[in-house]
């Protein structure tokens, strides 16, 4: 493994944990005021068939990276949906 492909995990990764800290953010405001519910539906697409695409290629990198986003994403769009009145 060479090292572009190291460093493309560790951006994969870092940019999968970007969603939480929004998440964190709209649940301790209780607010998700000023979040698009538009922005994060496409992210939460594209993330479906990046880790689609990773699955079909059996690419753990990109398989992990998308679960994480995956999972980050949905928390964005379920503390959305929960604080989505308060705006």
């Amino acid at each position: 493994m060479n090292i572009l492909a190291i460093l493309a995990i560790i951006a994969g990764v870092i940019m999968s944990f970007g969603y939480y800290p929004q998440a964190f953010k709209i649940i301790k405001r209780k607010s998700a005021k000023d979040i698009s519910l538009l922005t994060y539906s496409m992210f939460l697409l594209g993330i479906i068939i990046w880790l689609l695409y990773g699955i079909s290629l059996k690419d753990t990198p990109l398989i992990v990276s998308n679960i994480l986003a995956l999972i980050g994403c949905c928390f964005v769009l379920t503390a959305y949906l929960i604080y989505k009145k308060h705006k």
